[in-house]
C-alpha cells in the first residue's frame, strides 16, 4: 500500500514519486535503475509499476498532459456568489466547471471562498463565446467575474526537488537523501 495506515506517504514512495517526476517519459524499467543507482532502492520495475498505479488509484499524484501556450491561450477566472442563490445553485456550476473540457484547473483560493480557475481556448472570441453562454446559465448564481489573461506562463510544472523537503521529516528519507548524494 503506497500510504501509511495515517494517511502519510512512505520514504521510499515519496523518492518514488520524485524518480518519476523527474524522469516522466522513462520506462518502469529506467526508473528501477534509477532507484538503484542514486537511492539503493532495490525494486522489479514491476513493483514499481505497481506502486505508482498503487498512489495514482490514491489520489497521491495524477499524470496530466497540459498543452503548451502556442496552442492554447490561458486565462485566470474568478467568480464571486449572489448568496441568496448560492444553496439551490451552487452544485450544477460547479459540476458544469469540473466537467468542462476548458477548465484546467478549479480552486478556492481565497477567505470569502470564491472559485477560481485556469481555462484554456483557442483564442479569445472562443473564451468570450463560452463567458456568455457561461452566465446565461449561471448568471443568477453570480455576483462577480473576473477574468485575466495570462500572456505568458513561464513555468507549470512540479520540479521533482521538492520532494526533498518531505524526505526530510523522516530519518529514512535523510538515508535516501544521503545515498542520492554519494
Amino acid at each position: 500500500m503506497p500510504a501509511n495506515g495515517d494517511g502519510s506517504v512512505s520514504p521510499r514512495n515519496i523518492v518514488i514519486l520524485k524518480v518519476r517526476v523527474a524522469n516522466p517519459t522513462a520506462s518502469t524499467r529506467e526508473l528501477s535503475r534509477i532507484l538503484a543507482d542514486e537511492y539503493g532502492i532495490e525494486l522489479s520495475h514491476n513493483r514499481i509499476s505497481e506502486i505508482l498505479r498503487e498512489m495514482a488509484e490514491d489520489g497521491l499524484y495524477r499524470e496530466t498532459v497540459i498543452p503548451d501556450q502556442s496552442i492554447f491561450n490561458h486565462y485566470l477566472f474568478r467568480v464571486a456568489f449572489h448568496y441568496p442563490n448560492f444553496a439551490e445553485q451552487w452544485e450544477d456550476c460547479y459540476w458544469a466547471l469540473r466537467d468542462d473540457p476548458h477548465v484546467l484547473m478549479f480552486f478556492n483560493a481565497d477567505s470569502e471562498y470564491h472559485w477560481q480557475f485556469i481555462t484554456q481556448f483557442r483564442d479569445n472570441d472562443r473564451m468570450q463565446r463560452w463567458i456568455h453562454e457561461f452566465f446565461k446559465e449561471f448568471g443568477e448564481f453570480i455576483s462577480g467575474f473576473h477574468n485575466t489573461v495570462l500572456h505568458q506562463v513561464h513555468k507549470f510544472q512540479t520540479d521533482a526537488a521538492v520532494f526533498d523537503e518531505m524526505l526530510r521529516e523522516t530519518e529514512e528519507g535523510r538515508q535516501y537523501l544521503a545515498e542520492s548524494e554519494d
